[in-house]
């Protein structure tokens, strides 16, 4: 009981501390965004005490706390769910109730938590999903994908990609009463990073590629290769994601070590012979002045870290460092990016090579946004911003489905 107490105790001492750290004036509801980003602030720095005493792995701590918001799959009058394994692996099954004249869309949700954290059963996922199903009449499918560290890169993709071939089996779209014409991968933050990824490798696969009318990103991280970006600078400490959170989380999906976190943080992790990836992510070419601002763009240095981690060079981890060729196949595309964000400047790079390509974009930039704001719209983090957006995203869905 003493040690429950002490840790309380700490946790509400460093809560008092966050809670007035400055946040950007033209956030809605500001106190409720302020109260988020020092619970997860508090959390973040109480997970690495407990790492540097033995106590918990700094990932254990998160997920220890995301257990209380695991959800049943709870039916109702309008929408069956189901949990059940597409290719052996899990999925949340979104199935509308009433009868339809006609076939209908899907959606493949990936959701968000850093490569590390989450899951399509927690109450927010679950909530946007049966929305989804709901106001669409869609069959939405939710991938609760293998996570990091016990299952490191490039697993949590292998998963997503076996589920979307699975589901576009002729006779499981059959089935379900699925229109192979307007299927749609979508996902948020580490999940829109993997939608986009899955998305560029089944533009290798006849079969499949017809079959993907849609992508839709909300606020996706797509590259890895440059912590130098305006945004990584301009919202260094958050609101809710840091760049030192986010590069921990990064670390986990590598399999990596402190070495390689320390190099990420000084934007020395890239080897010798990289540099011709960085022209895909030259955020000094594609991004508007306005996202510039007086940051002055830097070469990168190669070659500081000894260590070999190959994935740093794959598309499969930074769907940026795709080529032109690669991306003119992608299908219509939804890109929703969030001004105090470290990836926003990541959604408006892709934004522009897609429109360079030919690629039909559509981009939704969110003045007073912040990362992650599409899980916050349930009790008691719910927020406007995040219902904006899963508005945003779900007009569009309508709209182009």
């Amino acid at each position: 009981m003493g040690y429950k107490i002490l840790c309380f105790g700490i946790f509400c001492v460093l809560f008092a501390y966050y809670i007035y750290i400055p946040i950007p004036e033209n956030i809605e509801e500001r106190w409720r965004v302020r109260m988020i980003d020092a619970v997860v602030k508090t959390t973040s720095l109480v997970a690495t005490l407990f790492e540097e005493i033995g106590l918990m792995k700094y990932e254990d701590t998160f997920l220890t706390l995301s257990l209380v918001h695991l959800s049943k799959p709870v039916s109702d009058e309008n929408v069956t769910v189901i949990d059940t394994n597409f290719s052996d692996v899990p999925v949340r099954l979104y199935l509308p109730e009433k009868k339809s004249e006609i076939l209908r869309p899907a959606i493949i949700y990936l959701h968000g938590g850093a490569f590390v954290l989450g899951s399509c059963k927690m109450q927010s996922y679950d909530d946007l999903n049966r929305w989804t199903a709901n106001k669409l009449d869609a069959v939405v499918v939710g991938i609760d994908y293998r996570l990091a560290p016990q299952y490191p890169f490039p697993a949590a993709l292998e998963d997503c990609v076996l589920v979307v071939k699975f589901l576009l089996q002729d006779k499981i779209l059959e089935k379900y009463g699925v229109d192979p014409a307007r299927i749609c991968i979508s996902g948020d933050s580490s999940g829109a990073t993997l939608a986009a990824a899955a998305t560029q490798l089944l533009q290798n696969y006849p079969e499949y590629k017809e079959k993907i009318k849609a992508q839709a990103l909300l606020y996706p991280g797509l590259q890895f290769i440059d912590r130098s970006m305006p945004s990584h600078q301009d919202n260094e400490h958050g609101p809710i994601m840091s760049v030192e959170m986010g590069v921990k989380f990064v670390i986990l999906y590598l399999n990596g070590n402190s070495a390689l976190k320390e190099a990420i943080l000084r934007n020395e992790h890239m080897p010798e012979g990289s540099r011709h990836l960085f022209k895909f992510v030259n955020w000094s070419d594609f991004l508007p002045d306005k996202y510039k601002k007086n940051h002055i763009y830097t070469e990168p240095v190669l070659g500081k870290l000894k260590a070999s981690y190959p994935a740093l060079l794959d598309s499969r981890l930074s769907p940026l460092l795709a080529s032109d060729s690669q991306l003119q196949s992608l299908p219509l595309t939804y890109i929703l990016t969030c001004e105090h964000d470290i990836v926003r400047d990541d959604g408006f790079i892709y934004v522009a090579r897609l429109r360079n390509v030919g690629v039909q974009v559509t981009h939704d930039h969110i003045e007073d946004g912040v990362h992650g704001a599409i899980t916050l719209t349930t009790l008691p983090y719910n927020l406007h911003l995040g219902l904006r957006i899963r508005d945003k995203y779900i007009n569009w869905l309508e709209k182009k489905l």
